[in-house]
């Protein structure tokens, strides 16, 4: 199967060392067909043999060799037992490491589509929980099967030297054991799948009320997110009870097969001692390694349960390995050359499903230009600038940076000249120094502090511990203007040629705006400046102020040309800054 080759081709670089655990597994089995085979020889020689008294006088120390043997295989079995054991764990920790490694890896590779499709609990779910059963099944379920297996094997194998129809009689139960298994395989692989998205389910949930803590007590809602959580956790609970219960309805007939050897070995090997067919030392033998073939039917049902969580899981990890991104960075460069900054989207339309977004934009920015993008909420002006970094794709037309379309370019050395502050602030849990510094881990702590004043964000002084502090996850503990004016200065400190702010002062009063638009004017590197803002006061010295509705440029021009065409920017300005035409 698919799962197994993937499984297998992951296993490069511990394959030795896994092959020599399941040999040292096969070994180990081996070795519990000693005693019963000494047992027999025991019983044959010195209790069931008319001369065994005279035996026992005569062969003393073959009896105690034949002991020591016994305590000697078992000491060897149990010191192999364990050296397997470490070598499983060692296997499944190191592959457990590899492959999350590397599912973080294709997850960061990811575009902004896979991103909008999976929810960061299911991803979440998919790098710990379904991963940890991955571990489990290299070190657990599949040398349980290995173990089983060749237990099974070797104990009919030497049945077949003892008796030929006995062991016949005996392995006649075993076409109904793998009948009821393959039905229990069927029933309880569908509810697996289902049990795998209800957990992904229950994960987000718990993650998005966790995040949204500040949310949930604003409104007072911790009883009803308690309640919802409960459905989650009840829906999840009745799937799981449903898997158990197939497992408990086939339980019975497994285990009452694996019972039902024990009354044919009584029965049929009974018979066979009265009629002489097989001795009594034989008898003991069936008797005695009669447990290996009946845990092995016991083991098949919790293996086949086993089995289908496994593969639920993986299925889900293979899904996001093998996952290909639309746009796709393939870090062929080293270099990062530094772009000069002249953006141009030609007839650029974008389509999302079915619904358009924008619509036929052609705009000319030269480096070094301040433009202000305005426009009523869902206009695209967020979508608009995703473009210039190529988060999205157009649909129709190209957007072109140094005349180059962002096609191109590789992404990371694009994205690597644009600095970017988004309508969500997200801060890392780290210090204000590591947050400010993110995109250039170098940044020495001088420019941290004039990126940190070119920002206004003169408050991280008056903080405890200054640029050290650490801040809360997610920015918890900093006020919205705050989290935005450290964001502005992550942006700014990597010195881009372009700069994208969406809505960053959006939280921040009047003359704290002020104050950030003058220090943009006196950036000391040469920096295209894109700004969405709702506010007039952001835009009123831009050098142009491009204004979309449904996805289209209505209006293009400086403050007072636009002032002049008595349009939305006309109405928004008035709106914000009391009524009456403005002299121009």
């Amino acid at each position: 199967m698919f799962q197994l080759s993937w499984l297998w081709g992951n296993l490069k670089g511990y394959r030795p060392l896994y092959a020599c655990a399941l040999c040292l597994s096969v070994i180990i089995q081996s070795f519990y067909l000693t005693g019963p085979m000494i047992v027999e020889k025991i019983i044959d020689i010195f209790i069931s043999s008319p001369d065994a008294l005279s035996n026992i006088e005569n062969q003393r120390d073959l009896l105690i060799l034949l002991c020591l043997a016994m305590i000697l295989f078992v000491f060897v079995r149990t010191c192999l037992q364990f050296l397997a054991k470490m070598l499983y764990e060692v296997v499944s920790q190191g592959v457990l490491q590899k492959v999350r490694n590397e599912l973080f890896e294709r997850i960061q590779d990811q575009d902004m589509h896979f991103f909008d499709t999976h929810t960061r609990g299911d991803l979440v779910t998919r790098l710990t929980g379904d991963l940890d059963l991955i571990r489990h099944s290299i070190a657990w379920i599949i040398m349980l099967v290995v173990e089983s297996c060749s237990l099974f094997l070797f104990t009919v194998i030497y049945f077949f030297t003892l008796d030929w129809l006995m062991t016949l009689c005996i392995l006649s139960l075993t076409p109904v054991l793998f009948a009821v298994t393959r039905m229990f395989a069927k029933r309880v692989g569908p509810k697996y799948v289902v049990l795998r998205e209800k957990l992904s389910g229950l994960n987000t949930k718990a993650q998005e009320n966790i995040a949204a803590n500040r949310v949930v007590k604003a409104f007072a809602r911790e009883e009803y997110e308690k309640q919802d959580f409960d459905r989650y956790n009840k829906d999840y609970c009745e799937h799981n009870q449903q898997a158990a219960m197939v497992w408990l309805t086939y339980q019975p007939y497994i285990e009452t097969l694996a019972q039902a050897l024990w009354v044919v070995q009584m029965l049929v090997g009974g018979i066979f001692v009265i009629n002489g067919r097989i001795t009594l030392a034989q008898y003991t033998v069936f008797s005695g390694l009669l447990w290996t073939i009946a845990n092995a039917m016991r083991n098949i049902g919790m293996l086949i349960n086993d089995l289908q969580r496994f593969f639920a899981s993986i299925s889900k990890i293979i899904e996001v390995y093998y996952a290909r991104p639309k746009i796709v960075n393939k870090h062929n460069s080293a270099e990062r050359p530094r772009l000069k900054g002249d953006i141009e989207f030609r007839n650029v339309s974008v389509k999302f499903g079915e619904t358009t977004v924008l619509r036929n934009i052609d705009l000319d920015i030269k480096h070094g230009e301040t433009i202000v993008i305005m426009g009523p909420t869902g206009s695209g002006k967020t979508t608009l600038m995703n473009l210039i970094a190529r988060f999205y794709d157009v649909s129709e037309g190209g957007v072109y940076v140094d005349g180059k379309n962002v096609k191109d370019y590789e992404p990371d050395i694009l994205r690597a000249n644009i600095g970017m502050t988004t309508q969500e602030v997200l801060l890392f849990s780290d210090t204000v120094d590591g947050n400010i510094a993110y995109g250039k881990s170098d940044l020495p702590e001088e420019d941290v502090k004039n990126f940190a004043h070119l920002a206004s964000a003169g408050f991280i002084e008056k903080m405890p511990e200054q640029y050290e502090t650490i801040i809360g996850e997610r920015g918890v503990g900093l006020s919205g203007g705050q989290k935005q004016r450290i964001a502005l200065a992550r942006a700014m400190a990597i010195r881009p040629p372009i700069l994208i702010l969406d809505d960053t002062t959006s939280a921040l009063d009047m003359e704290t705006e002020a104050e950030i638009q003058e220090n943009l004017n006196r950036l000391d590197f040469d920096c295209t400046k894109l700004i969405i803002a709702q506010r007039t006061s952001s835009a009123r010295y831009a050098d142009r102020i491009v204004i979309l509705e449904d996805g289209s440029v209505k209006e293009c021009g400086t403050h007072e040309e636009l002032m002049k065409q008595h349009g939305y920017y006309y109405e928004i300005y008035n709106l914000q800054n009391g009524s009456g035409e403005e002299a121009v």
